[in-house]
């Protein structure tokens, strides 16, 4: 837990040891599914920010509102995935690197890492659910006249950046496929209170063979 004594040079170790941690896992799993050959990539817009207690006290610094308390704000950015199935079309490894306009209309972006499995599936209809790790990033609000800092994010005045990292960050994603090769993706980020937002777009299926040495 950060505390008021950490300085910005402590802080900035902690947030760059979590980046490493991140992309160490992202490695490992690459390296171990790359024998694997059923894979998706995918591209969404970004998106819609859903703040279910609204945000009354900092909706005047969120331009993009679609109401006076915050309770929607869209976002403008992107989405990009890869997925790597190792059992079947079930279970697989997925990697999200999201860059967008956040709802100060700011710089931001999330790095995560999960688990994903099929929840159901009718027809050409499934529905994944997974979990894992993210680390979300912003310019920092508290440069902003008249923000009330939440401290929801970490970061000092000076620093550049917040952040704010989840051990627990998920997704649900509903899938339609248009081809067998193309799915309309639209997911949905379940992380109450601080971060529910809703993203659409499309995957590519491809190599949809069986392991190499089965």
């Amino acid at each position: 837990m950060v505390t008021k004594k950490e300085t910005g040079n402590e802080l900035k170790e902690k947030r760059m040891k979590r980046i490493i941690i991140i992309v160490a896992v992202i490695l490992t799993f690459i390296t171990y599914t790359k024998s694997f050959a059923q894979s998706n990539i995918g591209i969404k817009y970004f998106g819609l920010s859903i703040h279910p207690k609204g945000e009354k006290v900092n909706a005047f610094l969120m331009p993009n509102k679609l109401d006076k308390n915050g309770y929607l704000v869209m976002n403008l950015g992107g989405e990009f995935m890869f997925e790597m199935f190792f059992y079947k079309d079930i279970i697989s490894v997925k990697v999200i690197q999201a860059l967008y306009a956040d709802c100060a209309a700011k710089s931001g972006g999330f790095s995560h890492i999960g688990i994903r499995a099929k929840i159901i599936k009718i027809g050409k209809n499934s529905m994944y659910g997974g979990i894992g790790p993210a680390l979300v990033y912003r310019r920092n609000w508290l440069e902003m006249n008249g923000y009330i800092n939440q401290n929801r994010f970490k970061g000092e005045p000076n620093d550049k950046w917040q952040y704010l990292f989840l051990w627990y960050g998920g997704e649900f994603e509903y899938k339609y496929a248009i081809t067998d090769r193309i799915d309309f993706s639209a997911s949905f980020i379940p992380g109450y209170p601080d971060l529910m937002s809703l993203a659409v777009g499309v995957n590519l299926k491809f190599d949809k063979n069986k392991r190499r040495d089965e």
